[in-house]
Parts: C-alpha cells; structure tokens; sequence
C-alpha cells in the first residue's frame, strides 16, 4: 500500500473493533431485552411441562455449539466481528436461562422471592456473579436444577466466552494503536519529503 493512501474498510483486520459490529450489538441487546419482557413466556411452564424443558435444552445446546464456534474463531483470528458476537451470545445466554426461572416461578413453592421477570434477571445475574444474598431462594426440585445447570454453564462455557472476548478487545486495542503509530509515521515521512523538496 502506498505511504499516502488509507486504509480502505475491507483491508481491516479481523479482530480490530467495528463501530457499526458494536452498534449492531446495542441494537440487538435493545432488541432482547424488549422481547424478555414482552414475550408471554408463562404460555409454557406448568400447562407443557416436557415442552418447556425439552425446549429449554434444545436452545441451551444450540446457544453452548453457537459459543463454542465463536469462541475458536476468537482464538484464531477469523470469522467477523468475533467480539461482538461473543458479547451477544453471553448476554442471550443470561436471558435464557432468566426467562426459564421466570416460567418456573409460576408454579407456587418453585420459587421464594421471585414474582416479576426483573426479579428472575436479578437472580440469574447474582447467581453467575456468585454472590447469592439470599432475598431469593430456589425451593423446587426444577429451580434447582436449573441453577446447578446455569453454575455449570457460567464455570464452563460462559467464562471461556469472557476471556475470549477479553482477548477480543485487547487485541483489537493494541491493533488500533498500531494503525494510529502507523499514520503518525506515515505523516512524519510525508511532511519531511514535503520540505525535502521545497529546500531543492
């Protein structure tokens, strides 16, 4: 590439940041969170009790190959907007497994404490910071097993996802600096040609 022409879009490299990946990601975040809390969710629960796990699990493994996919392509570098998309999946996840306690409080006894679907996000988000303060108690056998479930899943998957991303951003960072170092030498050389020639 010549000293003097810039870098166009798709010369960008992979793992560099994408405004228009991250605002994207905003608007898909926004998107998700409206839907959380719109969605009649309770339509399954208690009523289709084998439909709701059997769907629960399929979204769950189809969420872990989605993770699992991205994160590999984090760690060598390829497929677009690695980042954004692991920030997303995480944040899907969350919501899953929230929504799953929102339907499972439905049932009296499943549930101490938990009534609204901020209350089941509220929990799902102490639950994966492992902080527990105890306002809100699973106390059905399901509840149960959904939080063993989700500790899991933070432990495993979701932290893989975390640093990934970590390494995501950092490396677009430093990919950034890079390219600012690059221009900065690149206007040195041009300005010092410019007067080179002007003393001829």
């Amino acid at each position: 590439m010549p000293p003097n022409q810039q870098p166009s879009p798709t010369d960008r490299p992979r793992n560099s940041p994408d405004p228009r990946a991250w605002s994207l990601l905003l608007g898909s975040f926004t998107l998700l969170m409206a839907g959380y809390f719109t969605v009649p969710l309770r339509t399954l629960g208690s009523d289709r009790p084998v439909l709701s796990w059997v769907l629960f699990g399929v979204v769950l493994t189809v969420l872990t190959g989605l993770l699992l996919a991205r994160i590999v392509d984090s760690i060598r570098g390829t497929g677009r907007h690695p980042g954004a998309w692991l920030a997303f999946l995480i944040c899907l996840s969350l919501t899953v497994f929230a929504a799953t306690y929102y339907v499972l409080a439905d049932r009296p006894g499943e549930f101490e404490g938990l009534v609204t679907r901020l209350d089941a996000l509220y929990f799902t988000v102490v639950t994966m910071a492992t902080i527990g303060y105890g306002d809100i108690t699973p106390a059905g056998q399901g509840p149960r097993l959904v939080v063993l479930l989700q500790i899991a899943y933070n432990f495993v998957f979701l932290a893989a996802a975390a640093g990934a991303l970590s390494r995501t951003l950092r490396t677009g960072m430093e990919i950034r600096a890079a390219q600012h170092d690059d221009r900065k030498e690149q206007d040195g050389t041009s300005h010092r040609r410019h007067h080179h020639r002007k003393g001829r």
